[in-house]
């Protein structure tokens, strides 16, 4: 137990009474959303199941004592709500390596060039995915306006809901592309969708988009780019130091009871928790641990039994040698994506990070796991090290970031921005811009749902 729990968690003397409201999760979402409602006079406690702050950011020390990201790492000033923070907090970035040497793999056939040539082979075939972005995003941070606009044509309207069938490699089999290309943009989106590209929302990509100019080269640079100086840590406890209520680790949330006026929250020790409010920033995949009461909606429920469509993995990994690459391979080999983000020069080593579709086809710790899957390149790298964190596997996230399978863009996330009682939901995976993937989602979603839910709780005064 905590022993910040020998503690009363409210202030009962403070007259009169603040609103209280409990934040379940302390990652991005549940620090934002606790400043927040702190900073509009309300009382906030907040309850986190990990060890550490950060959820699903974790800034840690691998590979021989170097700070690496195990999960959300790049940041852009494209992204509004992080960058906002960043320029708060006064945080630094610097960009990742510019590659010499690019690999592509393709019916057992490995193709070499530039990271230009490679930019230019796989623009085109964005061009074709992301078709129709213009129109059906206009709005990027309100990706369902269209559907909302009573002007929007019916054709229009058609088309936008039919473009969340199928899959997102499937715009590319019409016969005019090769298998080679094709297995080009499987390596990205494979990566991307961190799980099946069969099963991957067509309409995920065109969203990226959007909030990328539609501009395959800028989606780049804001998911693969720039990086914190102090690294994610930097800005997460940053966040943290200027939340003043309690912030209580290793304390899962098992139960959560709502109505119009309260909510009690039940933690996995027994202690009972009454609020006027809570927050549940819990990620789509770990949401199953939780029992509310009432029952989530249907659409909510099928969400969390389906979950999305990630199932993949990040991992890094340590070769001999000054080694500038970038990589990829259809979705059906270990890892989708690899390349440089570390030269070690006083090590003779490189770091790479690699992504993959699938968390069980590789050891994170297994130095021949990991060879085998870099020796697909034929590259020559010779694996010293690897190391990574299974965030499929762990209970408290049960995914790494939330990207939707084919027809779940119409359907589950949007039912968790429900405002009938004073159970609420933020998080990235629910985030209306950058929605399940990079931190800008998550703060977005901080935002916004405490805002509403002081407006909602102002109202009835």
């Amino acid at each position: 137990m905590n022993e910040q729990f020998d503690r009363p968690l409210w202030n009962e003397e403070q007259q009169p009474r603040r609103t209280r409201v409990v934040v379940v999760g302390a990652g991005f979402a549940g620090l934002t959303a606790a400043r927040e409602l702190e900073n509009a006079g309300a009382e906030v406690t907040v309850l986190e199941a990990r060890d550490r702050i950060g959820g699903r950011a974790w800034t840690d020390t691998r590979l021989g004592g170097h700070q690496l990201e195990m999960g959300a790492t790049w940041v852009h000033w494209m992204q509004p709500f992080v960058w906002t923070e960043i320029t708060r907090y006064a945080q630094h970035i610097h960009p990742s390596p510019d590659i010499e040497t690019a690999y592509w793999v393709s019916e057992g056939t490995v193709h070499t060039g530039t990271e230009h040539d490679l930019d230019v082979a796989l623009g085109t075939l964005q061009e074709k995915i992301f078709e129709g972005s213009r129109e059906f995003f206009p709005y990027p941070h309100d990706p369902l306006s269209i559907l909302n606009d009573p002007s929007t044509s019916a054709a229009l309207r058609e088309r936008f809901l039919a473009a969340d069938t199928g899959s997102v490699l499937d715009c590319l089999r019409d016969g005019t592309y090769t298998q080679e290309q094709i297995d080009l943009a499987d390596s990205y989106w494979s990566a991307g969708y961190q799980g099946s590209t069969a099963t991957a929302s067509p309409l995920m990509a065109k969203h990226w988009a959007s909030l990328s100019d539609h501009r395959s080269a800028l989606m780049d640079e804001q998911t693969l780019r720039y990086k914190l100086t102090a690294g994610m840590r930097g800005l997460y406890e940053a966040l943290a130091s200027d939340v003043s209520g309690r912030i209580l680790l290793e304390t899962p949330v098992v139960h959560v009871a709502h109505d119009a006026q309260s909510a009690t929250v039940t933690c996995a020790d027994g202690r009972i928790v009454l609020a006027d409010a809570v927050v549940v920033t819990i990620p789509i995949g770990a949401l199953g641990n939780v029992t509310f009461e009432p029952e989530l909606a249907p659409e909510q429920q099928t969400l969390i039994a389906d979950g999305s469509n990630s199932t993949g993995f990040k991992i890094w990994i340590k070769v001999a040698g000054h080694q500038s690459v970038i990589a990829g391979a259809p979705g059906k080999h270990p890892i989708s994506l690899l390349r440089s983000e570390k030269f070690l020069d006083d090590e003779n080593a490189t770091i790479l990070v690699g992504f993959g579709s699938d968390h069980t086809a590789i050891d994170f710790d297994d130095i021949a796991s990991a060879q085998k899957a870099v020796d697909v390149w034929a590259a020559g790298l010779e694996v010293l090290g690897c190391g990574g964190h299974d965030w499929v596997a762990d209970e408290w996230s049960g995914q790494t970031w939330a990207t939707l399978r084919s027809g779940q863009f119409f359907h589950g996330w949007t039912a968790f921005h429900d405002t009938r009682t004073r159970l609420r939901f933020a998080g990235a995976d629910f985030a209306k811009g950058w929605n399940g993937v990079v931190v800008d989602g998550a703060i977005e979603s901080g935002i916004r749902t405490a805002r509403v839910l002081l407006r909602d709780l102002s109202s009835e005064v």
